[in-house]
């Protein structure tokens, strides 16, 4: 079971999804572009670099979730893929964003504790 976790600044409103199950936050790579105020094309490029830097394992940080889409008169199920909150943390240290920079630090610290204390 998920819940819902809000992260709110003045620019920025993001519900997230928490799985307690796996200790983190997963978020689409659209999801992902909102929240650090960058263009949806960007995020790809660096997700890239850290899979090929070796920061992180694609395997261990990513999944796919069946997700429901209208596409004209059809409605559609669709996996997208999920990243993991190191993945998210990553990808938002190399945006080089306002909504980042104010980000990063807060789900490293607050974030990370109510994962592991259980009380989100």
């Amino acid at each position: 079971m998920s819940e819902v976790l809000i992260y709110e600044t003045e620019s920025v409103q993001m519900q997230m999804n928490v799985r307690p199950d796996a200790e983190t936050v997963c978020l689409p790579q659209e999801q992902m572009a909102a929240l650090f105020g960058r263009e949806r094309s960007v995020v790809p490029k660096h997700l890239r670099n850290v899979f090929k830097e070796g920061e992180l394992d694609v395997s261990a940080t990513c999944a796919k979730f069946a997700q429901v889409q209208v596409e004209g008169a059809r409605t559609v199920t669709r996996g997208i893929e999920h990243d993991n909150l190191d993945v998210v943390i990553s990808v938002g240290y190399r945006v080089k964003s306002q909504q980042g920079v104010q980000f990063c630090p807060w789900a490293t610290r607050t974030l990370r504790e109510h994962l592991v204390q259980g009380y989100v």
